[in-house]
């Protein structure tokens, strides 16, 4: 399997964006919410970019047992690289305090849910771990690239009166609504290599330049998404705006200016 670049959709989303942030271009008069990067079936994870005009809704995604106790291929873990930040923007992670199903329940159904969601401001450079379970929701005003287990499966808790279906029993069932542990967020620093998440479904580290070492010991198939400047992997560029998946490289080589994520399946 060699590296190729993955095909884009632009999908339209009520709390997306009329006109596209650089590098996308979009002559859509409706609000594009989400640029998916199309993965092959052989691909098990999902990268996506979203901007947002409102906030989204608040829901949880179960693990991968949860997910196929009713019926689904698997479970829902995520992680979010903040691009770009209107003063004021949040996201939702976590609760304000631990509630139990019944209480969540009863607290998306009156709407107080807004209030006992844990709100965080957010800033370009910021990372956020979205492990299953969570309750989240993103905030208006964002830019962000999504990583992800390839699964659509999200269970809606609350949609500020939107007309969209609320699946309130299998996410209450689901959520471990407590407060986000601080170990789920990070600053990243723009000029160095890091490893951000090493799990056993995600695997996703931020790479400068051709500073390589967090992700010398992938030995797997690969998701890589440009930030800035361009990447060259086994002979194919690829720049920001653009994804490339494929076999575990034999070279990747980056200009000094060069930014990028690189997400593979983790030890599963």
């Amino acid at each position: 399997m060699t590296f190729a670049k993955l095909p884009t959709i632009a999908v339209e989303k009520p709390w997306g964006v009329v006109g596209l942030p650089e590098p996308f271009t979009s002559s859509s008069p409706e609000r594009i919410g989400e640029i998916w990067f199309d993965p092959p079936a052989d691909c098990p994870l999902l990268a996506k970019y979203l901007f947002t005009s409102e906030r989204l809704s608040i829901q949880v995604h179960p693990d991968d047992a949860e997910a196929r106790a009713r019926g689904e291929p698997s479970g829902k873990e995520e992680c979010w690289y903040i691009l770009e930040a209107e003063p004021g923007a949040k996201l939702g992670i976590g609760t304000v305090r631990a509630l139990g199903a019944a209480e969540l329940r009863a607290a998306a159904l009156s709407g107080s849910i807004e209030e006992l969601i844990e709100w965080h401001p957010v800033e370009p450079g910021m990372f956020f771990h979205v492990p299953p379970g969570t309750v989240h929701a993103i905030g208006g005003g964002i830019s962000l690239v999504e990583i992800q287990q390839k699964s659509d499966v999200t269970y809606r808790l609350y949609d500020y009166g939107r007309p969209r279906e609320l699946h309130l029993e299998d996410g209450a069932a689901v959520a471990r609504a407590v407060p986000m542990s601080a170990s789920l967020r990070r600053t990243v620093s723009p000029d160095q290599s890091i490893r951000l998440i090493a799990g056993a479904r995600l695997s996703v580290a931020y790479i400068a330049g051709n500073d390589l070492g967090p992700i010398a010991s992938e030995n797997g198939p690969l998701l890589i998404v440009p930030l800035k400047g361009s990447v060259d992997v086994d002979g194919v560029s690829v720049g920001a705006g653009e994804c490339l998946w494929g076999a575990r490289a034999a070279s990747i080589a980056a200009g000094g200016d060069a930014r990028f994520l690189v997400a593979g399946q983790g030890g599963a």
